[in-house]
């Protein structure tokens, strides 16, 4: 039996040093690209192995053209997943230390590579120290196979998709972003504040609870059903900065057993690359650092 949305703790612990599971840890931060790596090499859970948000779930950025996390190419994707060790028979479980914020851009990943077997640690390493379960220095990849890109399971869409739906009654637009950035404030990551214009908020956080784990799929699926307003999920886009906590919104709709909307991988950072597109925006200071 395979996991396709979440796992929980009890769940990993028992199959641990399983030949046909392949634990990654997504942990990252914005702020310092280089944090999660270190914390990976210092403690992470055991046999895991790491997944670099810029380096390995990301394409080359191009200024003025992309946004700051866009996607691989699927068959350089898959390249990064043979080296991982992962094909078709793998249970792949991503992990992370906030809430599943970065492990769902994996989750996402790997169901737009046409993998189903991928599922994300409900409250991640803090969950799995809080029962009592130890850390030790992460491993690296071993993998020398070749993955087989399958079917889509997922959908996406571009910036002029985006456009060409703006005013529409049928596209839903749906912001996964902290709801101060949604609304230009507190910008210090992107160069200009704001959103696009028509966009409801629906910050990711309000998926979890209180330790950062997966609300209840009743409670989930009431949220979105309301910032949806009777719209069709499967017409609705869902972005967020840069492609990355937008896919939290999409697990979360798949743990509420709802039809996934799309996604805008470019989101608000690439969007704003273009001045002819609209939006509801104001200058902002940008703060970035890279390794």
């Amino acid at each position: 039996m395979s996991h396709e949305i979440l796992v929980d703790v009890a769940t990993l612990a028992a199959s641990l040093g399983r030949s046909d599971w392949c634990l990654v840890d997504c942990r990252f931060s914005l702020a310092d690209p280089c944090a999660g790596a270190t914390a990976h090499a210092s403690a992470s859970i055991p046999g895991a192995i790491y997944a670099h948000l810029d380096e390995d779930l990301s394409g080359p950025v191009v200024p003025g053209s992309t946004g700051r996390h866009p996607l691989p190419t699927r068959e350089a994707f898959a390249q990064t997943l043979g080296r991982w060790g992962v094909d078709a028979d793998t249970q792949v479980v991503a992990f992370d230390d906030f809430g599943g914020a970065f492990a769902s851009r994996l989750w996402w990943m790997l169901r737009w590579m046409g993998h189903r077997a991928v599922a994300v640690l409900d409250g991640g390493v803090p969950a799995w120290t809080a029962a009592g379960h130890p850390l030790v220095p992460g491993a690296s990849p071993k993998g020398d196979g070749r993955f087989v890109i399958g079917e889509s399971q997922v959908g996406m869409v571009d910036a002029d998709e985006v456009l060409a739906g703006l005013g529409s009654s049928g596209q839903v637009l749906l912001d996964a972003r902290a709801t101060a950035r949604f609304r230009g404030e507190n910008e210090t990551t992107d160069p200009v504040a704001g959103h696009i214009p028509g966009a409801r908020s629906a910050p990711f956080m309000g998926n979890l609870d209180d330790e950062r784990r997966m609300l209840p799929a009743e409670q989930l699926r009431a949220r979105f059903e309301e910032r949806l307003g009777g719209g069709d999920p499967q017409r609705a886009v869902i972005y967020c900065g840069s492609g990355v906590t937008a896919c939290h919104d999409l697990l979360a709709m798949a743990h509420a057993g709802m039809p996934l909307p799309r996604l805008y991988p470019g989101s608000w950072s690439e969007w704003i690359t273009d001045e002819s597109r609209p939006r509801s925006a104001r200058p902002a200071a940008r703060s970035s650092r890279r390794c």
